[in-house]
């Protein structure tokens, strides 16, 4: 299985799951665009576009960082525009971007209410918009949306709302324009882990011992890229968790994947 020469579109690239994404298709000799708010180092957080895009050249791979606010239209259609400008086309488009608070209906200020649908639901569907008349001419097309299955239990609901509500967005997406865009030929599917993943997003939201528990990122990005190689017209539709997805392929050892191997994992939201 290959990506090389493949244009790989990824949102919230400048870390975490996106990075590790970014850096795996990047290894095949892909075309990466990285696109993320971050352009000046953080404080707190580690990467900028700039930083992965030199961790892709230096993978194999051909980088273009471009600054984007995913809920801005105008900002994400001039993006793809450089993008396209560049590489010629777009072959998987990763909406990966995200934000998250887990916090009760009156701990959920207005303001970080909107940007988790702002980020979450606003984001994964603009760029498809912006990505799809290009993706329409690629030959085995990919939209991933980074989003879990959609489970109803009120247990998934009642401790964050917004929250749960904003990657439901996401994962309706998924629901939506797969059976959508199957005509087309464009794949559209969700990718979730099975475990809680070591991202900043972890280390931000829990204590330190979910952190240890987790997996890493590679893990997330391995099983991307095999749904990346699928055929798209026969795969689509689909809630693919990381760990089932590796399975498939004959993947047997995932304690190369842990944080502190021997560590009890912990599982992530959303999976019973």
């Amino acid at each position: 299985m290959s990506l090389k020469g493949k244009t790989i579109f990824i949102t919230g690239a400048s870390r975490g799951i996106g990075r590790e994404i970014a850096l795996k298709c990047a290894r095949d000799g892909a075309n990466i665009v990285i696109t993320a708010k971050t352009v000046e180092p953080h404080a707190k957080l580690s990467g900028t576009i700039h930083t992965v895009a030199a961790e892709v050249e230096a993978a194999g791979g051909h980088a273009l960082a471009a600054q984007l606010d995913v809920r801005e239209e105008s900002s994400v259609a001039a993006a793809v525009e450089i993008a396209v400008a560049r590489f010629g086309g777009i072959d998987v488009l990763v909406n990966n971007a995200s934000a998250i608070m887990l916090a009760g209906t009156l701990q959920t200020p207005m303001k970080r209410f909107d940007l988790m649908f702002g980020v979450n639901v606003r984001g994964t569907f603009v760029s498809s918009q912006a990505c799809i008349p290009h993706l329409m001419k690629a030959p085995n097309p990919h939209i991933l949306n980074l989003s879990p299955p959609l489970n109803l239990d009120a247990k998934w609901f009642k401790n964050h709302t917004a929250y749960t509500m904003s990657k439901y967005g996401m994962s309706m997406c998924t629901l939506g324009m797969s059976a959508e865009l199957a005509a087309s030929g464009i794949a559209v599917n969700s990718l979730w882990p099975r475990t809680t993943i070591a991202t900043a997003a972890i280390e931000m939201n829990f204590p330190p011992e979910i952190m240890r528990a987790s997996r890493k990122p590679a893990i997330m990005a391995d099983a991307a890229h095999v749904i990346f190689n699928r055929d798209s017209r026969r795969h689509t539709g689909n809630f693919y968790i990381d760990e089932a997805v590796l399975r498939e392929e004959g993947i047997a050892d995932f304690a190369q994947y842990a944080v502190a191997p021997g560590t009890p994992l912990y599982p992530d939201l959303f999976l019973d």
